[in-house]
């Protein structure tokens, strides 16, 4: 028998799990996900609901190799750092980051509350993220989880 394909997004349980090695796995501890595609037994692309509580960021600021990246704000309003700048994002204002584009990105929430947006990405195999601000490269494991390094090649 065939599980109904529809389900309600806050139904499925947040996590703020990070792989972010020791100094920036702190700075993540404000982020929560909701792993919808996860949840719906999507294996193309990620699809993800991201709650950032005042004084948060979404990730540290970088940009995808491989990946492309949409984000869909929900709730609040988003502080969206590039290499322009600031620019503020509310509800119903999106962006979209191409795959190859060396321009380094992440969310901050400077409001009183919560973030709330919609991140959509797909999930090439082989993937390599870059982080401009920090001594951090990381790389695709075999396990489709990020694994960190220094920019070096040095582990954490």
């Amino acid at each position: 028998m065939t599980k109904p394909a529809g389900f309600d997004p806050l139904s499925v349980p947040e996590s703020n799990s990070t792989s972010y090695p020791m100094p920036y796995a702190e700075q993540a501890r404000k982020r929560w996900f909701r792993r919808l595609g996860d949840h719906a037994g999507l294996s193309h692309f990620g699809v993800n609901i991201c709650r950032i509580e005042p004084g948060g960021r979404s990730s540290e600021r970088h940009w995808h190799q491989e990946q492309d990246e949409f984000v869909y704000i929900l709730e609040g309003e988003a502080v969206l750092v590039t290499d322009a700048g600031e620019e503020i994002l509310r509800p119903g204002m999106c962006a979209g980051f191409p795959a190859g584009v060396a321009n380094g990105h992440h969310f901050l929430n400077r409001a009183e509350h919560d973030l709330v947006f919609l991140v959509v990405g797909d999930r090439t195999p082989s993937e390599v993220a870059t982080y401009p601000d920090i001594d951090m490269h990381g790389r695709t494991g075999p396990d489709g989880r990020m694994r960190f390094t220094r920019k070096d090649g040095s582990p954490f």
